[in-house]
């Protein structure tokens, strides 16, 4: 069974290297429009096509998202309930319908850039070193608008019966299963299969944790 990997805003496919390489052909890093291939006309639409054509080619499968991301991951399932698996999400939630899908930060020229570090300061980037920081930020593609804006839309409720893992790295499963009971997750309060795991990382395990992480998904999946 193919496992799909989509990684969060402003990285490409390559941000998976290391946890592909641990997989070997199963894992299917995921170049989504808009995030290394130079469309920076790209829509959500675009980026949700590209998922749903590798679900459609891999047939049963496994869509793993990160950060906003786990949208598009949830967005699969929507789409596709009979053909994934299982999600699982890495450091996020699956954004709320008729809601944007990661309208964050200010938008220039027509897409969203990586805002800098300081946004970041605190668990999310404690354990991401100085090199680390600079490589990741002259590597980070701006987001186009048409991605960043895009409004999300869900249309069948049989993605509640899709099981689902959220992998907790910068918040912890107490806080996750807080989040989601208090009613600010509310597509995760309606999943019937859903689990929740934690690893010892900051926000991008597939950059600091990547064999970890790599065992990790193997045990989820």
């Amino acid at each position: 069974m193919d496992i799909l990997l989509a990684a969060g805003l402003w990285l490409d496919a390559s941000v998976w290297g290391d946890v592909a390489a641990s997989w070997g052909p199963r894992a299917v890093p995921l170049t989504l429009p808009g995030q290394g291939d130079g469309a920076s006309a790209a829509t959500l639409d675009d980026q949700i096509q590209a998922v749903l054509s590798a679900v459609d080619r891999a047939g049963r499968c496994v869509v793993v998202g990160h950060s906003a991301a786990c949208t598009l991951a949830w967005l699969a399932a929507d789409a596709r309930p009979e053909l994934v698996a299982k999600v699982v999400l890495i450091g996020g939630f699956p954004g709320s319908g008729d809601q944007p899908y990661a309208d964050f930060f200010e938008v220039v020229d027509g897409a969203m850039p990586f805002p800098g570090w300081h946004v970041f300061e605190g668990p999310d980037a404690a354990d991401l070193d100085p090199d680390t920081r600079r490589r990741m930020a002259a590597a980070a593609i701006p987001v186009p608008e048409g991605v960043a804006r895009g409004v999300v839309r869900y249309r069948d409720d049989r993605r509640f019966d899709v099981p689902v893992t959220v992998v907790c790295p910068e918040f912890s499963v107490a806080q996750a299963r807080e989040w989601i009971d208090g009613g600010q997750v509310p597509e995760l309060a309606r999943a019937k299969h859903l689990e929740l795991v934690d690893i010892d990382s900051g926000h991008w395990p597939m950059v600091t944790r990547p064999k970890e992480l790599a065992r990790l998904l193997e045990e989820i999946v």
